[in-house]
């Protein structure tokens, strides 16, 4: 269920706080591991990007999670912030 009295996470502030910082791995190690430029990771963790299935794929091979618990977090997100979009302009 998708609350409604607080704003969702979105996915990057997911990857920081759930795996990056417990893991102590830094973003330009992760970025490091999936082969991809760290700014990917960085402006996902800052929510200035949003996941695609690509980087759920690499995010999943890179943390041992599915690329399905990646995109489902995304998708939420995305449907809470058209929700609420809706919202405001009814």
């Amino acid at each position: 269920m998708i609350p409604s009295h607080r704003r969702l996470s979105h996915p990057g502030e997911i990857l920081l706080h759930e795996f990056l910082e417990p893991m102590q791995l830094s973003q330009v190690e992760l970025a490091r591991k999936m082969g991809v430029p760290v700014q990917r990771i960085n402006t996902l963790v800052n929510g200035k990007r949003d996941l695609t299935a690509e980087t759920a794929v690499l995010l999943g091979r890179a943390l041992k999670v599915s690329p399905e618990f990646w995109m489902n977090l995304q998708c939420a997100y995305d449907l809470y912030e058209a929700k609420l979009s809706l919202k405001k302009a009814a």
